[in-house]
């Protein structure tokens, strides 16, 4: 069937089929995601106050407007694309392809980031613009335009993984922002760049290589220490261990971090049925996913350690330059638990850093208010595909859109927009609408008449 250019369909019949009120579709959006956006943000800051630990002020003064305020956007990002939905239905006399999702989406998106505070929007962005290049990468596959790489995101870890580590190494600030406290929680602080160690500890450095002068030239250097039982080349800095075991322990350390952060997030699905299936509870012990997470962690850390380790006894010298092979071989550890949405997150990271680091270096212009454009274009390019082609969107983000709009979302009759090519209904089973025929404008194929 030849795709069409527009479709004279009214915004009931194709988008709010559960009320032909436009008004009043408009409030049960946003009434829905007002109810969801609490829940979602009431826990989240609460979390996040603990962890930090705020004090009693933030609590009694700062917390419930700082919900209020991300509460605020996210409402306003689900009831405003209804508005504007209704808006370009009227003024374009119809739907166009791109009208229904994307022209729908970005004034709605854009509006809505200008309501959340200024700190949360660069994060907001970045998670937008990362699942909106998934979005996009999926859609060009789809078309044939381009062809996936097995693997590729076990690989577009490691490149990036690999830049991480340089620049962590090699910049005299580290990485600032979010990616130095983790990485150096996870790395550990016997990997910190070098010209971050103390002056005083480089001075102590400095004594022992002179009184093991007579070791140095095999690069041999055994600290004496009873806790050392083994080799340790002179440029490392895990004192207290040799590297076979500096990286070993490094592994259980980081194994239990990521059992854990998994048997965490798995804590709310088993406390719901703690009553109603007390046989699932050991599952959350046991689960592949926990371990898969722990393999993960635990081997990216420990392989980046006996690289760096190997490559300082094989040149003798401790070289920043190891950061690069060591952060690509620790990459792999993504076959343990493959993940596009962690690859994709940290590659649009550190574009993010690049061009921050070169805007410091005057080598890229500054653009006021990317953020808010670069958000509602990214968003916009999500809700297209949520639209007219929810089968190259990442699935745990329409289970969001479904979540925040009450279901209401799987109810558009994508039906009517198969004519543009993007096979919109595939995935929702031959799903039609029932209609009230008083505010029909034309015939639906396939449509149930609901007679008032």
């Amino acid at each position: 069937m030849a795709a069409l250019s527009k479709i004279p369909h009214s915004c009931y019949e194709l988008g709010h089929t559960w009320n032909p009120s436009c008004l009043h579709s408009a409030l049960d959006v946003t009434r829905g995601a007002l109810e969801v956006s609490f829940k979602i943000y009431v826990p989240l800051y609460l979390i996040a106050a603990v962890l930090r630990r705020k004090k009693k002020d933030y609590y009694l003064k700062r917390l419930l407007p700082e919900i209020l305020w991300s509460t605020s956007f996210l409402t306003a990002n689900g009831g405003l694309y209804i508005v504007f939905f209704c808006i370009l239905r009227k003024l374009l006399g119809g739907f166009h392809s791109w009208s229904a999702g994307f022209g729908s989406a970005l004034p709605a998106s854009y509006i809505a980031i200008l309501l959340e505070r200024k700190s949360r929007r660069g994060l907001l962005t970045i998670y937008m613009t990362n699942l909106a290049i998934e979005t996009l990468f999926r859609m060009a596959v789809t078309r044939g335009i381009i062809k996936p790489i097995k693997h590729g995101e076990v690989l577009l870890f490691c490149v990036t993984s690999s830049l991480y580590m340089f620049f962590f190494r090699s910049d005299k600030d580290g990485l600032k922002g979010f990616a130095s406290p983790a990485l150096k929680f996870i790395i550990g602080k016997e990997e910190i760049p070098t010209h971050s160690v103390p002056l005083e500890r480089a001075a102590a450095i400095e004594t022992e290589d002179s009184q093991a002068s007579a070791e140095r030239h095999t690069g041999l250097y055994r600290v004496r220490s009873a806790d050392l039982k083994g080799p340790r080349h002179r440029c490392c800095k895990h004192y207290q261990d040799n590297c076979i075991s500096y990286c070993v322990k490094s592994f259980v350390r980081m194994f239990s971090v990521g059992y854990l952060i998994q048997c965490c997030l798995k804590v709310p699905s088993a406390f719901r049925q703690m009553f109603s299936k007390p046989s699932r509870l050991p599952s959350l012990f046991y689960n592949k996913e926990n371990f898969q997470l722990g393999a993960f962690l635990g081997s990216f850390v420990s392989i980046y350690k006996g690289t760096s380790c190997l490559l300082r006894w094989v040149r003798n010298i401790d070289d920043e330059l190891h950061a690069l092979v060591a952060g690509f071989l620790a990459g792999i550890s993504m076959f343990f638990y493959k993940s596009t949405t962690i690859s994709m997150y940290l590659f649009t990271k550190l574009v993010e850093t690049m061009y921050f680091k070169g805007i410091e270096a005057g080598r890229f212009p500054y653009f006021p208010h990317a953020d808010t454009v670069l958000y509602a274009i990214s968003t916009a390019i999500c809700f297209q595909a949520a639209v007219m082609e929810v089968q190259n969107l990442r699935p745990t983000y329409w289970k969001f859109l479904l979540r925040l709009t009450k279901g209401r979302f799987a109810l558009m009759n994508r039906q009517l927009l198969d004519v543009f090519g993007t096979q919109a209904s595939r995935d929702f089973k031959g799903f039609v609408p029932k209609l009230d025929p008083r505010f029909t404008t034309m015939l639906t194929p396939g449509a149930d008449v609901q007679l008032g």
